[in-house]
């Protein structure tokens, strides 16, 4: 049973950083692309950022580029988002995606509506002005 489960997210002032963790089990980590999605209330989950099965290819949404960085280790199957500068809008629950369907991270992550075999629960980010 594969199960995708999410943690550190939590409440950061404006400029501060978090680090997101995502611990994947009962599959072949390195067969699939993970992702980082996000919904605010009101709004369409969207991408943020994904990686390849190695990690060789990365993509970032616009507004994640030159804050946010993806990396995974294998040996713990484990994906994670480090988010600096944070901003009151990336106020979201931020979820974990998997997917073995595709090989390129930027499909995966530019899906809409977004969609994943796999999902985490989320675990919320809030960022306070």
């Amino acid at each position: 049973q594969v199960q995708v489960v999410e943690s550190g997210g939590g409440l950061v002032q404006a400029g501060g950083s978090l680090r997101l963790s995502c611990t994947a089990s009962g599959l072949t980590f390195t067969d699939y692309v993970m992702g980082w999605f996000r919904q605010a209330p009101g709004k369409e989950r969207e991408g943020v950022s994904c990686i390849s099965g190695y990690g060789a290819t990365t993509y970032f949404t616009d507004s994640a580029k030159g804050r946010f960085t993806i990396s995974r280790d294998n040996a713990k199957n484990t994906v994670y988002l480090q988010m600096n500068s944070l901003k009151p809008e990336d106020t979201a629950m931020y979820y974990c995606a998997a997917d073995r369907r595709i090989s390129a991270p930027g499909s995966l992550c530019r899906r809409s509506p977004a969609l994943a075999e796999y999902w985490g629960q989320g675990t919320q980010v809030t960022v306070s002005s």
